[in-house]
């Protein structure tokens, strides 16, 4: 049986890391992308290694598309044929109303949420249409269906975005024996509030959630590594809500 071999854009962090070393666990070898941070990706990698799976670093700004084709060149170069995707890599810019956001921050989370995710997926469609099958699994958001109103709008537009991509990927590639679906997290405890401005955030919007609190990135890394998983095999187009009920 071929090893799975799997790219995780946004590898180096939250829900990235923890779907990294969830992978590794279920006997994936893992890519980890990463766009600043080369010791927390080396971690990850060391993790994954730890699990007696290959683990690679690559660092990638995934809005550029020469960076996605290097990153796949070095993923199938070091690991193998790339079977797996989880686009992952997203930024949020500022917590704020949108009349009051700097375009240069719309811009970015645009390039990154949209159009990173866009050509990941391209990459991965020509590789694995070629070979008769894969899967991607698309970090999406609940903010995607509401809509982040007087936090961050632009962010919220571009994961509802990307549940539409998901949904149209999905039957395009389905022919082709390629699997395309999404997670679409709730509040989850990781560093990205305070990357935001609000490092309380997640625990405040506990609140909000009928579970009463916020969610964990394993508990993501877990959605996202059965939809990558041949208990999946009759799932695609998908987009499954991991939210604590919000």
């Amino acid at each position: 049986m071929v090893r799975p071999v799997t790219v995780v854009t946004g590898g180096s962090r939250g829900i990235g890391a923890a779907t990294c070393l969830r992978l590794a666990a279920d006997g994936h070898d893992v890519v980890v992308g990463y766009v600043r941070d080369e010791q927390a990706a080396q971690g990850v990698a060391d993790g994954v290694r730890a699990a007696g799976r290959r683990g690679v670093t690559v660092r990638v700004d995934t809005s550029v598309e020469g960076e996605v084709a290097r990153l796949f060149e070095i993923a199938e170069a070091q690991a193998g044929p790339v079977t797996g995707l989880v686009n992952n890599a997203a930024v949020t810019g500022p917590l704020g109303r949108l009349a009051d956001a700097d375009p240069a921050d719309l811009r970015r989370v645009v390039d990154v949420n949209l159009l990173g995710t866009l050509l990941c997926s391209r990459r991965a469609a020509q590789l694995m249409t070629g070979r008769g099958g894969g899967a991607i699994v698309n970090v999406s958001s609940a903010a995607a269906t509401i809509g982040s109103p007087g936090e961050y709008v632009h962010y919220a537009a571009t994961k509802a975005a990307v549940d539409a991509l998901t949904l149209g990927l999905a039957k395009e590639l389905g022919p082709d024996g390629v699997r395309v679906n999404a997670v679409a997290p709730g509040v989850i405890d990781t560093g990205m509030h305070a990357a935001m401005g609000d490092p309380g955030r997640a625990e405040r919007m506990a609140a909000t959630t009928p579970l009463r609190r916020p969610g964990d990135p394993g508990e993501i890394a877990a959605a996202i590594a059965w939809l990558l998983s041949p208990d999946a095999s009759f799932t695609t187009g998908a987009v499954l809500r991991v939210s604590g009920g919000r």
